[in-house]
């Protein structure tokens, strides 16, 4: 039984890459001033954030379910059954849209797997994937682990703007309560869900301190059982913050050597378009 690994380039794995691993990316749209593009594809990341500086009208939408259902009727011509990974339930509607496809025209060949996973977070569940698919394990094998996994991560993320944030509504109501003091840098989390707040700074060095210890809760008590297994990873994402991604990752790998860091990426578009340049994350997931 062969089995089909899709995701969308909210996990940040570019078509290049997507190429490499043998998987399939579904790229998402994003709309700017009216005109539809699609990530990786018609769309770079340095052209989206010259517009989003330049206050264009920028705002994301789901993929054609139409032309998703025909890129899983062309895999199925080679593969037995489809596992299909988008971003979390709670961050799109994408997600319940696909579901529902899967289940009506494709029930028993496509797995849509609802795992709250986000960016690089995401982009370990599809790792997760394909090295199961490797192993021999069938589809059904590789929905249960990511579903029964599926809240063991954590994403910390500094905010250098809530401009984006309020402006794309992706806010809880007790973010929103901070949006006017414009002087503090907001450290959000992702704990499957939504963004929510975690801690309020005024420093980037602050952010990072509590990125970083908010990490080592998580590693010492959640998580304390998959470190010992060495089922652990860490992880770095930021728009359009290289140079501090890369110096951030240095002082977790530091920190914890034990783990170590697998990835640094900048996040995705349809993402970014809600949070605005500047954001620097720290993660951990387990990892199969």
């Amino acid at each position: 039984m062969k089995t089909a690994i899709v995701t969308d380039s909210n996990s940040g794995i570019t078509q290049a890459e997507a190429k490499e691993l043998g998987i399939t990316v579904i790229p998402m749209p994003v709309l700017i001033d009216g005109e539809q593009y699609f990530e990786d594809l018609t769309l770079t990341q340095e052209r989206f954030y010259e517009k989003l500086r330049a206050d264009a009208q920028v705002s994301t939408s789901q993929p054609s379910a139409y032309d998703v259902g025909e890129q899983w009727k062309f895999l199925l011509k080679d593969y037995d059954k489809i596992i299909h990974i988008p971003m979390s339930s709670g961050l799109s509607e994408t997600c319940a849209t696909l579901s529902r496809l899967a289940e009506t025209d494709f029930a028993g060949k496509v797995y849509v797997i609802d795992n709250q996973r986000i960016s690089v977070t995401m982009r370990q569940s599809v790792l997760d994937a394909i090295k199961m698919t490797q192993e021999g394990k069938s589809a059904e094998e590789i929905r249960d682990f990511l579903m029964q996994t599926k809240m063991q991560s954590s994403i910390y993320i500094m905010v250098d703007t809530l401009k984006y944030l309020k402006k794309g509504g992706r806010l809880t109501p007790a973010v929103a309560a901070i949006g006017t003091l414009l002087k503090i840098k907001p450290v959000l989390q992702i704990q499957g869900f939504k963004l929510d707040q975690y801690a309020k700074v005024r420093k980037l060095a602050d952010a990072k301190a509590t990125i970083v210890g908010a990490l080592q809760k998580d590693i010492t008590t959640r998580f304390k059982d998959l470190r010992e297994r060495g089922k652990l990873t860490l992880m770095v994402a930021h728009t359009q913050n290289y140079d501090e991604a890369a110096l951030f990752a240095e002082e977790l790998r530091e920190k914890f050597p034990d783990i170590g860091v697998s990835a640094v990426d900048p996040l995705s578009l349809s993402v970014s378009c809600h949070i605005g340049p500047g954001a620097l994350a720290g993660a951990v997931s387990i990892k199969y």
